[in-house]
């Protein structure tokens, strides 16, 4: 199985960074927003509107959150995974498990037992149901594309994001698992789910939507939980989410679905049969819009017409690799030789997604991705970052956050819709981070992350976006 790159998230708490900023339609209550300020590193509640809570973090390769959990509080890291719902933590130490919540040690933990209203209903839209155990507790199974699993208890325990504890948050404490890249899942201490389903961790800190900017220039950026009242955000255009009710066996209905209605190389738009890009019968096909993979990947038929038209445009401009048997992670067959004295990537031909009401475009820097390690005689080796889904046995189509670079993202659970805005962005992201950057790199400091850059890898394309592998594979669901 190839691997997925993940979006990292380290994000450091601090309670001045917690407003009150009022949403335009919140009623005379409000919650505190967090705002998360992000530099790269190599490596709902009803009617209520939630202002925006603001905290610092870094991307790497997957979206890694540093909060307290417990009473006293214990530090843990997580991987922010908008594909997922359920949240969890391992909770046992093992060979390769270096971070752990112990629930021995906390007052305010509490497992679910698996009669209640919470294992028997909440559990609905997890993809591998759960069960009772020899205690009669909530067990919870999740399994992942790259054959990585977790089992553990459904358990009540207190968060802490902001200033302010939240007592009652429904996670899995996991004691037992395989992973299949233990080294980089070592470093973390769970995972955050962040989806739409009723146990997702946004929704039950009951914030309407969250929201965040990648800056292209230097990969700094914030991500918003809650409103986001920025003066000089332009306006959002908004695609809706895919709504379908019925229960489908490969429709994921709590992911952040829209409809895919074109994609365009340069100023051609492809031949694609607007069948081909909506999901079937049985849910396959679905557009996924997911911050916790880094490239974007494409159902087979449709991979191939883009990679063919790209190729057929790039001609005489870029090198083919012309290896066969060179797929980088599995799916991504399209790789081009640069030569190592050549500081900057020529200017591409724009590869353009057409959402309904909405486009999302990539530009040159984000259309090839430089494989680290990977040389050839005196050139380095580049890989187009769309891939063939169909060859890591998904079927869905998965737009990741390489390409959601210098583009507002919004993420609305109450409308249901996703919101973009580009134009300018990478500047605009850079200056809504220096307005937090003073309170992030003060006292409290900066989260390091987990491995430093080499100074053979940085080049202005690396410098952009890589960062050392903390998840070798896609961890998507198997529903998929």
């Amino acid at each position: 199985m190839a691997s997925f790159f993940y979006l990292v998230l380290l994000v450091t708490l601090f309670s001045s960074a917690v407003l009150s900023v009022q949403s335009k339609n919140s009623s005379s209550s409000s919650i505190p927003s967090i705002v998360l300020s992000l530099r790269a590193q190599k490596i709902q509640s009803g009617s209520n509107a939630r202002p925006a809570d603001r905290l610092a973090f870094h991307h790497n390769v997957s979206l890694t959150v540093t909060l307290s959990v417990g009473t006293p509080p214990q530090p843990v890291s997580m991987v922010l995974d908008t594909g997922s719902e359920l949240s969890w933590l391992h909770c046992k130490k093992s060979l390769n498990v270096n971070s752990f919540f112990d629930p021995n040690r906390s007052k305010s933990y509490s497992s679910i037992p698996c009669n209640s209203p919470t294992c028997r209903t909440r559990t609905r839209d997890l993809t591998v149901p759960v069960s009772c155990d020899s205690k009669k507790l909530c067990h919870a199974s999740i399994a992942y594309a790259d054959a990585t699993s977790m089992e553990g208890t459904l358990a009540l325990e207190t968060f802490r994001i902001g200033s302010s504890p939240v007592p009652g948050v429904v996670f899995g404490c996991m004691d037992t698992g395989f992973s299949s890249s233990t080294e980089e899942d070592s470093k973390t201490t769970g995972l955050l789910g962040m989806n739409r389903g009723s146990l997702s961790f946004v929704t039950q800190m009951g914030y309407p939507k969250f929201s965040y900017c990648i800056s292209g220039q230097d990969s700094s950026g914030v991500l918003v939980l809650g409103e986001a009242s920025t003066p000089w955000l332009k306006p959002l255009r908004y695609t809706p989410l895919v709504q379908i009710s019925t229960p489908l066996p490969y429709f994921d209905r709590v992911a952040y679905s829209v409809h895919l209605e074109g994609i365009k190389v340069g100023a051609k738009l492809l031949p694609l049969s607007k069948s081909i890009l909506e999901p079937d019968h049985t849910g396959a096909g679905q557009t996924m819009v997911d911050s916790g993979t880094q490239f974007t990947f494409l159902l087979g038929p449709v991979y191939t017409i883009l990679r063919d038209e790209f190729k057929a445009q790039t001609k005489g401009v870029l090198k083919p690799l012309d290896d066969p048997n060179y797929v980088y992670q599995g799916a991504m067959d399209s790789c081009f030789l640069i030569p190592l004295t050549q500081k900057t990537l020529p200017t591409l031909p724009t590869v353009t997604l057409i959402f309904q009401d909405a486009e999302m475009t990539v530009s040159t820097e984000q259309l090839l991705y430089r494989v680290p390690d990977g040389l050839r005689g005196s050139n380095s080796i580049h890989c187009f970052t769309f891939g063939n889904s169909d060859l890591l046995g998904i079927e869905a189509y998965v737009i990741g956050h390489h390409h959601q670079q210098n583009i507002w993202m919004e993420f609305d659970l109450a409308q249901s819709r996703v919101g973009l805005a580009e134009h300018g962005l990478a500047e605009a992201c850079l200056m809504f981070d220096q307005q937090w950057q003073d309170q992030i790199d003060g006292p409290l400091g900066l989260v390091k992350t987990t491995r430093e850059v080499s100074p053979t890898e940085r080049t202005p394309l690396f410098d952009s976006w890589v960062a050392g592998p903390i998840a070798a594979q896609s961890r998507r669901d198997l529903s998929w």
